[in-house]
């Protein structure tokens, strides 16, 4: 059964009122327009959500994991604390978007105009820098300087991914030593 608006709202509501979980795990509910819904701590894992309108939506922890959210309207939606790893997040609109405390590993995030404005917290500014840190830049002797400043590296070097993932801190390259 796809669902409409009206279907999900009342399955909220029926959910909130009777202090039941909101269960929409693998759901369709792709190109709804589902803008401004209080869809707070809903399992949405592997639902399918592209092209959806959730525009204003808050869905301060839900679980998004491996859902897709392709080309989904997240514009200033609050997503703190939202569980959105290995979510398919490719041409999502998710400008002024709250990601505060939001989980992104393994999502498909795309960087385009589409995600200029969010709003994020030093993890996952952190995580990003762990990964700019990690790449190999030819032909760029000013990231080559950055790269090599204590507080990118150790900014870098707080990211929740060495622990996690038991990967190595990041150090000074040897061109930077050398001098």
């Amino acid at each position: 059964m796809k669902h409409t608006r009206e279907s999900l709202i009342a399955l909220i509501n029926e959910c909130r009122a009777t202090g039941k979980s909101i269960n929409l795990k693998g759901i369709d509910l792709s190109g709804l327009g589902l803008s401004g819904l209080d869809l707070r701590w809903a399992d949405l894992r592997s639902a399918n959500l592209q092209s959806t309108i959730l525009q204003k939506t808050d869905l301060r922890l839900a679980n998004l994991q491996g859902a897709n959210l392709r080309g989904a309207n997240l514009r200033w939606a609050n997503m703190r604390w939202t569980d959105l790893r290995w979510a398919n997040l490719q041409g999502a609109n998710m400008q002024w978007a709250d990601l505060t405390l939001a989980n992104l590993d393994f999502a498909g995030y795309e960087l385009s105009c589409k995600t200029i404005g969010i709003k994020v917290d030093k993890r996952l500014v952190s995580q990003l820098l762990y990964h700019l840190c990690k790449m190999d830049v030819v032909n760029c002797p000013e990231w080559d300087e950055l790269r090599n400043d204590g507080r990118i590296i150790d900014l870098a070097n707080k990211s929740h991914v060495i622990d996690d993932y038991d990967l190595p801190e990041i150090e000074q390259t040897n061109a930077q030593e050398e001098e």
